[in-house]
């Protein structure tokens, strides 16, 4: 069963950022109660599948180059590209794990809903354009556009593939779990259809397929949470004073909801926080993969506008979300069950506070509108985990096949097959480790997934772009450095150390490790190429004059001379 309240606002810091992309599941431990058949989800969910792998076989017979296969052949409009990469973002738990954040603890969740958007600023002025400008397939091709090939590659090839593994098994085992509880379904069936369905939208479309299931997604999610808004708002006349009232009036903390503080008082643990989702943002594999899918950097900045501009949207309408769950669904008989802990019967949401928006669904809209959502959870859960493992396979293909042990040799067709060949196996490792891992604590995952973003890819993209003295030493060295301390930093800390391992004290007393582990790497790279001497650091440093010419005009890009 998922964990009641108590639990969850005792979650740690790094807990809670993982929560937000694995919170569907509640990254939880323990049975999950199967609901009765949801038929009206279940013929949604065939629709969906029905649908998204017909665009599948479309996109399969225009897939023929490499760049058809890992960027769509660069010919999504930069508006198409805004709304993919909010469909890539706005996980399912981000739906479901921040309205119960906000259910749960009123005003705090509101800081999480505004905590997830800080990274963008970052992206639109400092990377998108650059990037487009720079790269051809993944950030690899930026960070080493005037380094080592080899090295750097293969540093970036494994900071990604770090990443997506760590994300993706919080998403296989939220799939499962959720699943499980919306349709009825084994968890092992739901972690089999999604890895198979996984590996059929990458394989057969690549980026084009994938590119569209994270559009219909999005579509479908933010009707489905607009609606669920305006429903909460007629409840309360459209006044959100009206609204915030009778929220007070009906949560168990009373006047307590609207105040901040209750779940990050540890100033160190907050700013860490802050630092990690900020950063962390700026070095996701996939989402920095999805710049190159479109024609130039002009299209590219567009794309992040929009995709700030739909996703604060949603956020503000999860905010809404979980005021209407205190509302219409806290403490409400029929959405209720009373379960034993600690020998003791205790009142909880059928299924756990992650349910709030699924029981909220049910309240305004009945069953079809449940089915609705609950189908949608399912389309968000396809369309994330398809981003991640087409970021996996083209760090496998394109950045160790073809550039690392091919040395640029190998022809497109065997690179595309070999990134197939990395999908599929992909697609069998998430499988196993969803099973492995279904009733383990997972929490802590994706909070190591955006440290390791902040504190591996992060310092080596962005130095790569506007440091002349970076060297290939130091990229590498410090990047590794970086890599290496976030994940012993957060095995010593409480996440692991104390709540999965169960030792009495953590040896790393914080939450998060952003703060420490992504400065340690930008010192590890200033030192070891402030001392790198050699011919080789030499030659890179006066390259990064026609670099940054090329990361600002686009002179050189692909595309650039159709504009």
């Amino acid at each position: 069963m998922m964990r009641s309240l108590q639990s969850r606002a005792a979650l740690s810091v790094a807990g809670l950022v993982a929560c937000l992309p694995a919170w569907a599941a509640d990254a939880i431990t323990g049975d999950v109660k199967q609901r009765d058949l949801n038929w009206h989800a279940i013929i949604m969910f065939f629709v969906f599948v029905a649908f998204t792998l017909g665009i599948t076989y479309w996109a399969a017979r225009r897939t023929r180059s490499a760049k058809d296969f890992y960027a769509a052949g660069g010919g999504i409009s930069g508006f198409q590209n805004g709304l993919a990469i909010a469909g890539d973002y706005m996980s399912a738990a981000s739906f479901l794990g921040i309205s119960a954040l906000v259910m749960t603890s009123g005003y705090d969740g509101l800081i999480y809903s505004i905590g997830f958007l800080v990274g963008w600023p970052i992206i639109t002025f400092l990377v998108a354009e650059r990037l487009r400008n720079l790269g051809k397939f993944t950030f690899a091709d930026v960070a080493s556009y005037r380094l080592s090939q080899t090295p750097v590659r293969t540093f970036a090839a494994v900071g990604t593939l770090c990443t997506v593994a760590l994300y993706l098994i919080a998403q296989m085992v939220g799939a499962g779990k959720l699943i499980q509880l919306l349709f009825g379904m084994s968890y092992l069936s739901a972690v089999i259809l999604v890895g198979i369905l996984m590996v059929m939208y990458v394989t057969f479309g690549g980026m084009l397929a994938t590119t569209w299931v994270q559009i219909i997604k999005a579509v479908m999610l933010l009707c489905g949470a607009t609606f669920m808004a305006i429903m909460v708002l007629a409840t309360s006349g459209f006044s959100f004073e009206t609204m915030f009232q009778t929220a007070v009036a009906s949560h168990p903390k009373g006047l307590a909801i609207m105040s901040p503080g209750g779940m990050v008082s540890n100033p160190i643990d907050a700013i860490s926080l802050g630092v990690g989702l900020m950063f962390g943002t700026a070095g996701l594999p996939h989402i920095l993969m999805r710049f190159f899918t479109v024609k130039d950097a002009k299209e590219a900045r567009k794309s992040v506008f929009v995709a700030t501009g739909f996703i604060g949207y949603f956020y503000i309408l999860t905010f809404i979300i979980g005021f209407g769950a205190i509302m219409l669904v806290l403490g409400k008989p029929e959405f209720t069950e009373t379960i034993v802990k600690d020998g003791q019967p205790v009142s909880q949401l059928i299924g756990g506070a992650n349910m709030a928006a699924v029981h909220l669904a049910n309240a305004v809209g009945g069953d079809f509108f449940l089915g609705f959502i609950s189908a949608v959870a399912f389309a968000t859960i396809l369309a994330v985990v398809s981003g991640l493992a087409l970021s996996g396979a083209s760090a496998v293909s394109h950045d160790l096949y073809a550039s690392v042990f091919a040395k640029g040799r190998a022809t497109e067709a065997k690179e595309i097959r070999v990134s197939k060949m990395a999908t599929v196996a992909l697609g069998i490792v998430a499988i196993l480790l969803g099973i492995l891992f279904e009733n383990q604590n997972v929490a802590f995952m994706v909070g190591l997934a955006f440290a390791i973003a902040a504190s591996a890819n992060f310092p080596v993209l962005f130095l790569s772009m506007f440091w002349k003295g970076l060297t290939t030493r130091g990229a590498v060295v410090g990047g590794l450095v970086g890599l290496l301390s976030a994940v012993v930093m957060i095995v010593l800390g409480p996440a692991v150390w104390v709540k999965t391992l169960g030792h009495a004290q953590a040896l790393f007393p914080y939450e998060n490790p952003s703060i420490f582990s992504m400065p340690l790497a930008f010192l590890t790279i200033w030192i070891v190429s402030s001392l790198d001497n050699s011919a080789q650091a030499a030659r890179e440093r006066a390259l990064f004059i026609p670099q940054f010419i090329r990361s600002m005009t686009g002179i050189g890009a692909e595309g650039a001379s159709k504009h």
